[in-house]
């Protein structure tokens, strides 16, 4: 069915748009096959597309196609219209074009409105160079599976839609390239064609490259609009003039107001050229938009042949272009030569200025040359990407953009031609980054980026070889980071400036010159296994460098002194130079002949870093090692070469040469006869720091070397035979200006000379080492200057088989200034001093000793000691400077020394003790009473007998009946107590039982309580003196208690005379002065029978009396007589008789001790058989010594037994010894003891005595020289006082006597003091020791002695003698003096000695113990005279003593 399409028709699909829409898709696809068919026969005619000028073909509605023919031309000025292409609609509304157009010429169409070309509508001009242009003012859709074929096509639009699997495709179909262009290939190669890219030449060889057509349209690069070119035919057959190239990439240019929505293509690519043919290149697409958006491709890439086509030329002005568009200008694929495909072409955003060129990973080597760059406005970025070739090929060209210049998956940058190498080349960038990629430079080249970064990445730089060429400069600003093997190489000089870090991260990172500078950096890291090189490997590189200092003595000016500018040039003496760099971390390594690295701040070689000059340095030079018939001598520097040795010959090693305190040199080699036979070289030069920029710290922790080379391999002769080699290099020079050096554990700083060869090479010399320091401070400013720990290592090489070592090298330093030595400048030792500028060991000398005080140590000083006079410290900080003295020596040596201020002291000691004498005298003796005759003539007048109290009348002593005494010591543990059953004496006048009743009660009062021995226990240990007052002032107590109890409390039940129970006067209680012995007096009441009273007084004799005292220093024995006594005593002696018998008895029991009591009564009873019983006998009476009342304890009390008239000894018989067993339990008591009483088993029965015999059966026996060693006694604790203290006989010469005591006193005091003050000296707590253990007792003699002094009678003798308790007792002070003195000195000589200080080995305490035994002395003697003086108080009778018993009754009536 055939029908045309009308104004009906449209309104109908307009108003049903589904019905129409599925009409509409079966008419397009019944148009598709007819189209198809019609083409089909169209190629069967020639002249088809000549004849009509549009050809239609429409599918109408119905699906039956129709075919116009119209022959009238399309103008420009919009007369075509939308019918007429068998459209719908208006092109000034919305055009909908349905039908498949082809075309013989241009096409333009022109209108206000929409164009819409649905699915599958094929627009096509097959001509070369036709033109379609769509100029609408609306919207240009292209549906799926459109087609628009042309030469050159231009679409204007407000926005374009490409849909999908749609194309405008102008590939191959490209007009006339502009005129004079080489576009095309010359030549019959089957070249491809060039534009944007060079085609690629499959000619190329190693020596010259080939390129088929060549570039154009530079000019065009933002707004493109030439065609491509054709690629070259590949043959030289005249006869066929067919051209088989490729045609050229044809035009495209869209601009669209506002949004390109691309998923189909844009394609202006190159036509292919097959196998006979090159490729043509890519034509041009210029795409202007605000927004890119879509899947689609653009593309200009060259097409395949012989040789591919280059790329061509495409400019995106878009604002915003999405990702996902592909853009691709890569070359075409060459099938003569696959690794050679046609150059990239050239893809510019004209919106972000930045260009790319790209090959998509297609291998090529031809390349895209990019000439001059536009210097305003600048571009932004370059990519050079994928496999692209991109060459800067003008002399001197300039490559400046405002952002990046990148390098990525192989792209490729080659500046300069590889034939002339003498260009100079720029390159300006924000940063310039590399990855996988290559830039090559020829000639030299200027870098300015902030930025650099290379990832497996190199930059080579060709200088040719010629110095003419200036250096290439590097200026990095910001950041320079090279890794997985990143390579900046240059044959030249070539110089990196940055001012931030440059980083070689790890392994195959190297940056290598033929001079190398790097500079201005803040901080350069050399990773592991990195490698910072210059010059180069090659010996020819390393020539260039060193030659013209291998012959030369003189110090390079730029090395110690260099310019400030670390500029690089041929002219300048190092290889290479790290200059004006912060912080240098080497875990890589540095090599060079010639490293300086000047005006750094901190240099680190960390454990597996290096810094290198090993074998970079002369292959001769001055002290070059010679080589004669076979025997190699080592080369020479800091050391003489060894010498060779070969069949017989020696080859003398090489000179010394250069300034061991300033090298400067590089190190020697030996060259072998012929170049065939090598050559050894020396070490080379590394200088750190300068006189004027000196480093501030080396820290080493792995290697810093310039050793020499060996000559390791065995030489042949021409016949076969071997020769000896040649010997080693010689080491070569470090030269290091810095602050400070730290040399870690197995770390290393070498020149080592190099090993000779084999069949005796001889070794090669060491070199030098110099440390120059720049600051070597003094005094309290001095810092160490260096820490070692590891190696330095000069020495020279090894010979080999005959050949000798080298030998050493030299290390030194700078001269160090006074109290300085060595090359590190260490502090003399201590003890030494050095007052010269020098290094030298030596120059440290020890001090003067007789400049050092008793107990100091010279002690280290900061910085040395620079004068003679070495400073000193006392051992302790106890002692006081300057002498080191105690403070007692300080006071001592104050007075002038210890003789001088002995004799001071005295002297002071005397005055006082003058002093204090006249005060006595004048407040003392002035006013002392004179004693009354009795208590003159006792010997212990500081207590009256309390029996005395109140005065004994004479019928008290008619009416006396007995006196029983109490037993025991009266002490808290064994108080007073009295025997159970009466005396016979006093049986008559008492009740037995009430008499016991009595006992326990007055035995209960006797006892103490429990908390009285208990402070006497606590006092005991703290203060004796003060237990002993204690134990008086209680015994006091006790005896009051008594007789207040007897006098008052008690009512004398036990008493059978109802007057004495009725007046309470039948019993008095009384003590001895000393208080040790109580007793109970019985009298008669009167009113018994009188012949009762006669047969008891008869029984008073035998009598015993008791002494009191227990024979100790405060109580010695003594016979008190009171009036009682006195008065019976009197009815048979005459009292002055009795009075002086008392005195002379208790002058000779005073100095009775109870622990000798067996040696000391041997006097006492010679004394009696001489002087008492020869005057009593004349008057019937006679005394004899016996000990009474023992107790369980042991204790026994001495007396006398005083026999009257008939009673003598003699008759007392054997018979009265059987009753013995009735003398009571204390008598069987003492036996069971056993302790102390050997006298019940004694072997003299005939001296017992008898309880019936004895008035009252008191237990007890007799003491003569046969009963005397049976006396038992006990020594407690205390009797080492006893040896100190003891009653002695009086001396006289009172006021002498006195006078010294009060100056021992004094001394005393003195002593003590200084002794504390010695032990506050030792230690706090030995002062405390010595001062509290005992308590009080070590100052408590002085106010105790003054108080005897300055004593009234009747206590003078009393407090004498507590004053000389306190005086012994103060003796354990001394004792923990001595302890805690012995403590110090032993602890002190545990101490280990300082090794420094050798030189002083006295002790700091060996004199301690000199107060504390001059105390004790004192002590002692005061004990002395203290005896003497309680002596001349207590005996003021001399006579008592005499030994002539006329002589002593001489004096009767004075008693």
């Amino acid at each position: 069915m055939h029908a045309t399409l009308n104004s009906s028709h449209l309104q109908w699909i307009l108003m049903h748009s589904l019905l129409m829409r599925r009409y509409l898709y079966s008419c397009i696809l019944f148009g598709y096959l007819y189209t198809t068919a019609l083409c089909l026969s169209l190629k069967q005619s020639e002249n088809l597309f000549h004849k009509p000028r549009f050809v239609f073909s429409d599918v109408s509605v119905g699906g039956t196609s129709i075919h116009i023919k119209k022959s009238t031309s399309s103008l420009p000025n919009g007369s075509l219209s939308c019918e007429d292409l068998r459209g719908v609609g208006s092109f000034n509304t919305t055009c909908l074009l349905n039908s498949n157009l082809y075309l013989s010429s241009d096409l333009y169409i022109y209108g206000t409105g929409n164009l819409e070309i649905l699915p599958h509508v094929s627009i096509k001009c097959p001509t070369e160079g036709c033109s379609i242009t769509f100029n609408m003012s609306g919207n240009v859709n292209m549906g799926q599976y459109v087609a628009i074929f042309a030469g050159s096509i231009v679409i204007y639009a407000a926005n374009l839609t490409v849909g999908q699997n749609s194309a405008i495709n102008t590939t191959s179909l490209a007009g006339p390239p502009p005129p004079q262009t080489s576009g095309t290939p010359v030549g019959a190669d089957g070249a491809g064609g060039g534009h944007g890219g060079r085609g690629a030449s499959c000619l190329k060889n190693n020596q010259t490259s080939f390129w088929g057509g060549d570039v154009y349209a530079w000019s065009t690069l933002s707004e493109p609009w030439s065609y491509g070119s054709k690629g070259g035919s590949k043959g030289n057959d005249t006869s066929n003039r067919r051209q088989f190239g490729g045609k050229g990439g044809g035009r495209i240019k869209l601009i669209v107001k506002d949004m390109l929505y691309l998923n189909g293509s844009v394609m202006a690519e190159g036509g292919d050229g097959g196998l006979k043919g090159g490729g043509g290149s890519g034509g041009s697409i210029y795409i202007r938009a605000v927004k890119l958006k879509g899947y689609g491709t653009i593309s200009a890439a060259g097409g395949r042949g012989w040789g591919g086509g280059g790329g061509g030329r495409i400019s995106l002005d878009c604002y915003s272009i999405q990702e996902d568009v592909k853009v691709s200008v890569h070359g075409g694929f060459s099938s003569g030569c696959p690794g050679n495909s046609g150059a990239a072409g050239t893809y510019f955003n004209a919106d972000l200025l930045s260009l790319r060129v790209g090959n998509d990973n297609v291998t090529t080597e031809t390349e895209t040359p990019l000439l001059d760059f536009p210097t305003g406005p600048l571009w932004s970025n370059v990519f050079v990407e994928n496999n692209a070739k991109v060459l800067v090929p003008l002399r001197w060209s300039r490559v400046q953009v405002r952002g990046q210049i990148s390098l990525y998956r192989g792209g490729e940058i080659v500046f300069g031609l590889s034939a002339y190498p003498v260009s100079e080349f720029e390159l300006v960038a924000e940063e310039l980054l590399m990855s996988d990629s290559i830039v090559k430079v020829f000639g030299a080249f200027r870098v300015s980026v902030k930025m650099l970064l290379m990832w497996n990445s190199k930059i080579q730089i060709d200088g040719g070889g010629n110095t003419v060429i200036t250096a290439s400069i590097l200026e990095v600003r910001n950041l320079v980071v090279l890794r997985e093997n990143s390579v900046i190489s240059s044959n030249a000089n070539l110089g990196l400036y940055g001012q931030g870090l440059l980083m070689l991260t790890g392994q195959g990172d190297a940056i290598k010159a033929q001079r190398l500078s790097l500079s201005l950096f803040y901080n350069i890291t050399v990773g592991p296994s990195s490698l910072l090189q210059a010059p180069m490997d090659d010996d020819a590189s390393r020539s260039v460098v060193t030659n013209s200092l291998c012959e030369s003595q003189t110090c390079p000016i730029d090395l110690i002194t260099p310019p400030d500018d670390c500029h690089v040039n041929y002219t300048l003496s190092f290889s290479l130079q790290i200059c004006r760099v912060e912080d240098l971390l080497v875990n890589g390594i540095i090599k060079g002949s010639i490293i300086h690295i000047h005006r750094a701040r901190t240099v680190t070689i960390v454990a597996d870093g290096l810094i290198t000059a090993s074998e970079l340095g002369c292959s001769k030079g001055i002290g070059r090692g010679n080589y004669l018939n076979g025997a190699g001598s080592g080369a020479g520097h800091g050391g003489r070469g060894g010498a060779g040795y070969f069949n017989g010959r020696i080859s003398n090693g090489g000179l010394e040469y250069g300034n061991a305190d300033f090298p400067c040199e590089l190190g020697s080699g030996t060259e072998g006869p012929t170049q065939s036979f090598g050559h050894v070289i020396g070490g080379g030069m590394i200088v750190i720091g300068s006189t004027q920029w000196p480093l501030l710290r080396l820290s080493i922790y792995g290697s810093l070397r310039a050793d020499g080379q060996s000559f390791g391999k065995a030489t042949i002769n021409g016949n076969g035979s071997l020769i000896g080699g040649l010997g080693g290099g010689s080491g070569g020079t470090v030269l290091l200006f810095l602050e400070e050096l730290m040399l870690a554990e197995n770390s290393s700083l070498s020149t080592v000379g190099g090993n000779g060869g084999p069949l005796g090479g001889g070794g090669g010399g060491g070199g030098r080492v110099h440390f120059h320091w720049s600051k070597i401070g003094i005094g309290d400013e001095y810092v160490p200057v260096a820490t070692i720990n590891g190696f330095i290592n000069s020495s020279g090489g090894a010979g080999d088989n005959g050949g000798l070592f080298g030998g050493k090298g030299t290390v030194t330093g700078k001269k160090c200034p006074e109290g300085l030595y060595g090359t590190f400048c260490r502090e003399c030792p201590i003890g030494t001093y050095k007052d010269t500028d020098g290094s030298d060991e030596d120059l440290c000398t020890p001090c003067p000793l007789e400049l050092l005080p008793n107990r100091a140590n010279f002690i280290y000083v900061r910085g040395g000691v620079g004068q003679p006079f070495c400073p000193y410290k006392c051992i302790s900080d106890k002692y006081r400077m300057p002498n080191c003295y105690t403070p007692l020596e300080e006071l001592i040596y104050t007075f002038g020394g210890p003789w001088l201020f002995a004799l001071l002291l005295s002297g002071v000691l005397v005055l006082l003790a003058l002093s204090l004498s006249i005060l006595r005298i004048k407040f003392v003796e002035s006013s002392s009473y004179v004693a009354n005759i009795e208590h003159q003539s006792s010997h212990f007048p500081h207590l009256l007998s309390l029996s005395e109290v109140r005065g004994t009348r004479a019928e008290e002593t008619q009416s006396h009946v007995y006196r029983m005494y109490f037993m025991g010591p009266n002490t808290f543990r064994e108080p007073w107590h009295l025997p159970y059953s009466p005396p016979d004496s006093i049986i008559e006048i008492v009740y037995e039982d009430a008499f016991n009743r009595f006992i326990d009660e007055i035995n209960s009062v006797a006892a103490y309580n429990w908390w009285e021995g208990s402070v006497h226990s606590i006092l005991s240990v703290l203060a004796y003196p003060c237990a002993w007052s204690w134990k008086q002032w209680r015994r006091r107590k006790k005896v009051h208690r008594l007789q207040e109890y007897v006098k008052s409390e008690y009512d004398h039940s036990c008493l059978r005379s109802c007057r004495s129970r009725a007046l309470y006067k039948g019993m008095k209680v009384g003590a001895t002065p000393d208080l040790m012995v109580a007793y109970i007096d019985f009298f008669l009441g009167g009113d018994e029978k009188r012949v009762d009273m006669v047969s008891i007084i008869q029984k008073r004799f035998p009598m015993c009396i008791i002494f009191g005292g227990d024979g100790s220093y405060m109580s010695p024995y003594n016979l008190h007589s009171d009036t009682l006594l006195t008065n019976l005593l009197g009815q048979h002696i005459p009292s002055t008789v009795w009075n002086r018998l008392v005195a002379g008895m208790n002058a000779q029991l005073r100095t009775v001790r109870h622990v000798s009591i067996r040696s000391a009564l041997v006097p006492v009873m010679n004394w009696i058989a001489s002087h008492g019983n020869p005057q009593l006998e004349f008057h019937g009476v006679k005394i004899e010594l016996g000990w009474f009342q023992a107790t369980a304890s042991g204790y026994y009390q001495l007396g006398i037994l005083v026999v009257i008239g008939d009673n003598s000894f003699q008759n007392l018989h054997q018979p009265y010894l059987s009753d013995r067993s009735i003398d009571g339990y204390q008598r069987k008591d003492a036996a069971s003891s056993g302790k102390t009483l050997k006298q019940l088993q004694q072997p003299y029965p005939t001296h017992a005595l008898s309880r019936k015999k004895i008035t009252g059966g008191i237990n007890g026996g007799l003491i003569n020289d046969a009963t005397l060693r049976s006396l038992e006694f006990k020594r407690d604790f205390l009797f080492p006082f006893s040896l100190l203290l003891h009653n002695t006989r009086p001396v006289g010469r009172q006021d002498s006597l006195k006078f010294l005591i009060t100056t021992m006193l004094l001394a005393d005091l003195s002593v003590t003091l200084l002794t504390l003050l010695q032990f506050y000296w030792i230690s706090l707590a030995a002062f405390l020791a010595v001062l509290l253990i005992l308590p009080l007792s070590l100052l408590s003699p002085f106010p105790a002695g003054l108080n005897a002094l300055f004593s009234k009678e009747p206590r003078r003798a009393s407090l004498a003698r507590m004053y000389s308790l306190w005086n012994a007792t103060s003796l354990s002070n001394i004792a923990v003096a001595f302890i805690c003195g012995i403590i110090h000195y032993v602890s002190s000589s545990f101490h280990p000695a300082d090794k420094e200080n050798t030189w002083n080995t006295r002790r700091e305490d060996d004199k301690w113990w000199i107060l504390p035994t001059i105390l004790l002395l004192l002590k002692s003697i005061q004990a002395r005279f203290v005896d003497w003086h309680i002596g001349n108080l207590e005996i003021q009778d001399f006579s008592l003593f005499s030994p002539d018993p006329d002589a002593f009754w001489a004096h009767e009536s004075t008693s």
